[in-house]
């Protein structure tokens, strides 16, 4: 029996058992003796006629959700179903600290909670003003919960969390489908204690739902891998098609990967294979177009503006500046480029190096040279298999995934944050649940014990560097972690001589050390609030970009988080701008309150102007020549005058604004999304964003404006925010121009507001 065997459907790993379908052992009891057979695809459900009677169901619909497949081990499920529930428990911790996370994708759920136009074009506000710059599966989860449970963190942010447990059990059911029980644990505890995936599967960026898609689309191949029955290949184009709705061309990273393995690995004649692929495309085609021909169908002027565009097309905003403008960096009516081959930029240098540097590196490298040594490891151990060896094509499917979107984030010269490599999160703890247990398996082999043993001490030697990145962090933890690692892989080195004690032993502190550091960080991250549109795990000081400023935090030049909290949440009101639970500011300054001492230097002030804590300062860094995040009790915050953070608003100015709101379609109009989007939070009224994200976005037009405010629409202008750019000869700086000069002032402590039913004499 090889290798390969042993895995098939319903086997056993022998470090762990005896494979499904041998013989009992001598003087097995019976019940020791009822023993199941490797079930068959499409085999009708097993039978044990000496527990439930000739042609019974072996186990009620409680019991066998409980106890899993007959074949497993009898702690196998319990354990899976403990992993699941200690992974939401720790995601649904502290949860609403976080607030309102990202403002800019929460107000588009607020909206879409409102108005069902809003939800199907993914609209930021209920007026329908513009789009947010991404496709709007994403928001429909969260608008859905919200329009059921009302507008709070936690109505948001559930369906966030769900989708990362949903993740961790279908990456289980992948992992443990060919491999074993405990191949599939590893490879959960993996994913949910990697820092940027506690990070993000309790955050309202798109990214979520988009690792979800991604792991049920490699579980689907690997079905369809089985046996060669279309319906899975086909259930996976649906996945991506949907995983396209959520964050586009992003979604295509792995499918060069996944079809290629299909065409030459499928158990199907070749001809069969190439109709097979067609038809999946056809499918993804279906499940990500439908949306997008009835949004370029639809009439331009009864729909918003396609946020990100500058021609008001989705198809624009697809292979524009989110698709080949994040590759070579010319993404239209962005606040910035990126730096090109090694050079560097806004977004941090690219290159091989780029997912192992102080950027990127504490997010998701932790296992991923392991995970690397392991692939090559599985690979050579099932090299001279047949074309359709199980084995190799799991292998082959996740670490091929993970080597396309890994190289693709990394020489990517456009847009890119710390947080996309959530991503890579499935791929790498796929391969470590799997390599772990095979080369385990396989240790009478020396070079697999070499194997084993040089992906634990790689990992101990790449954790003690994470580590003492951040000295003033635990730092006992790294010399735990480099020493105990480095003791568990030479007890792997020579674990068959070792006693069975002793062996697990050794396996068990491998484990331990290997995850500790990752365990620790993401322990940090699920601590803190995250809020803003550039968020990092990890503690402060863990991911240092280096754009403008060279700083700490997360993003270009140390952008962070910043932003609003829902009223009454971890000691801010949203209102007022107390205390929040903030990670740093924007593009290089501090969060809302604090002042950017300039480029590269630390902030130089910590208060707003009312004189209380506006948020939590974890790096530093500026915009070039100062530029300040302003602590407004009611105007533009967080940084670039709000571009990325968005404000704090008073309850003064929230009155202002709520003040005959239903006699408006829009009760404000602010530069900027993040502005927007704090001030409609606030309220609960539509406010529209002028330029969309960035201010940069040609909607509307000024002469659009002009009629929307004869027409009575707008009621005010909120003064502050700025653009990224000049979208369309500076749309938004013409208006601002035009307002300013035409109507009258109303001040709300420091913020200033034009109240458009008001013109000057």
């Amino acid at each position: 029996m090889t290798t390969s065997d042993i895995r098939q459907p319903g086997g056993v790993d022998p470090a762990w058992g005896p494979p499904a379908g041998s013989p009992p052992p001598a003087g097995a009891t019976p019940a020791q003796a009822t023993v199941q057979a490797p079930p068959v695809p499409g085999a009708p459900p097993a039978y044990d006629t000496a527990e439930a009677g000739e042609g019974r169901p072996k186990d009620p619909f409680l019991r066998r959700v409980w106890r899993g497949r007959p074949e497993d081990p009898r702690w196998a499920r319990p354990a899976f179903l403990a992993l699941l529930l200690v992974t939401a428990v720790l995601y649904l911790w502290n949860l609403s600290a976080s607030g309102y996370a990202n403002s800019f994708y929460s107000a588009a759920v607020q909206a879409g909670s409102q108005s069902w136009k809003a939800l199907f074009f993914g609209s930021l506000d209920a007026g329908n003003a513009i789009t947010v710059d991404k496709p709007p599966a994403a928001l429909w989860p969260m608008a859905l919960s919200v329009r059921i449970f009302g507008l709070s963190s936690w109505a948001i942010l559930v369906p966030e969390v769900l989708m990362g447990v949903a993740t961790v059990g279908v990456l289980y059911a992948a992992v443990r489908r060919r491999f074993s029980a405990a191949a599939g644990l590893i490879a959960g505890a993996v994913l949910a204690l990697t820092p940027v995936a506690a990070l993000m599967f309790r955050f309202n960026n798109p990214d979520a739902l988009l690792a979800l898609l991604m792991t049920v689309t490699v579980y689907c191949v690997l079905r369809a891998l089985e046996d060669g029955r279309t319906k899975w290949l086909v259930w996976a184009g649906v996945a991506v098609g949907f995983a396209f709705l959520t964050k586009t061309l992003q979604a295509f990273l792995i499918l060069p990967a996944l079809a290629a393995l299909y065409a030459v690995c499928a158990p199907v004649k070749l001809k069969k294979r190439l109709g097979q692929l067609l038809l999946s495309g056809l499918a993804m085609v279906v499940a990500g177009g439908w949306w997008v021909a009835i949004v370029e169908l639809w009439p331009a002027s009864s729909r918003p503006y396609i946020g990100g565009s500058q021609n008001n097309s989705f198809l624009e905003l697809t292979f524009g500046y989110n698709g080949l403008g994040r590759i070579n960096g010319e993404e239209t009516g962005s606040v910035g480029g990126g730096g090109g081959g090694q050079s560097g930029g806004q977004w941090g240098e690219t290159g091989i190096g780029r997912m192992f540097n102080s950027e990127i590196g504490s997010q998701i490298s932790w296992l991923l040279p392991a995970a690397l040594i392991l692939l090559v490891a599985g690979l050579a151990l099932t090299w001279k298999a047949k074309r359709t060896d199980a084995t190799r094509n799991a292998f082959l499917a996740w670490g091929g995934s993970l080597l396309m979107t890994g190289v693709i984030f990394s020489f990517m010269a456009g847009i890119f944050h710390q947080y996309y490599t959530v991503a890579l999160a499935p791929y790498i703890a796929a391969l470590i649940g799997m390599g772990a247990t095979v080369l385990w398996e396989e240790r009478a082999k020396k070079w697999t014990s070499f194997a084993l043993a040089g992906a634990v001490a790689a990992t101990a030697i790449w954790s003690y560097v994470l580590l003492n990145r951040t000295p003033d962090y635990l730092p006992w933890l790294k010399w735990f972690v480099l020493i105990g690692g480095l003791v568990a892989a030479l007890g792997l080195l020579v674990a068959t001589r070792l006693g069975r004690q002793l062996a697990l032993a050794a396996v068990g502190l491998g484990l331990v050390t290997s995850l500790a550091g990752p365990t620790a960080y993401t322990l940090s991250t699920l601590s803190t609030g995250h809020t803003g549109s550039i968020v990092t795990a990890g503690p402060a000081g863990a991911s240092m970009m280096g754009g403008p400023g060279g700083g700490r935090g997360g993003g270009p030049g140390g952008m962070g988080g910043g932003g609003m909290q829902p009223p009454g949440q971890n000691g801010q009101t949203g209102q007022n701008g107390q205390t929040g639970q903030q990670q740093g500011g924007g593009m290089g300054q501090p969060p809302t309150g604090q002042q950017g001492g300039g480029m590269g230097q630390p902030p130089t002030g910590q208060q707003g102007q009312n004189g209380q804590t506006q948020g939590q300062g974890q790096q530093q860094g500026g915009m070039p020549g100062g530029a300040t995040g302003e602590g407004r009790t009611g105007g533009a915050g967080g940084g670039m005058g709000g571009l990325l953070n968005g404000a704090n608003v008073s309850s003064e100015a929230k009155a202002l604004l709520e003040k005959n709101a239903d006699d408006y379609t829009w009760v404000a109009a602010a530069i900027g999304s993040q502005n927007a989007a704090s001030y409609q939070l606030a309220t609960g009224d539509p406010v529209m964003a002028i330029g969309g994200f960035n201010g940069s976005d040609p909607s509307p037009t000024l002469a659009q404006f002009k009629q929307y405010v004869e027409d009575g629409k707008i009621h005010y202008f909120i003064a502050g925010g700025m653009g990224g750019g000049g979208g369309n000869n500076g749309t938004a700086s013409q208006i601002s121009s035009w307002v300013e000069e035409n109507f009258k002032t109303v001040t709300v402590g420091s913020a200033t507001f034009y109240d458009l039913t008001q013109p000057k004499s």
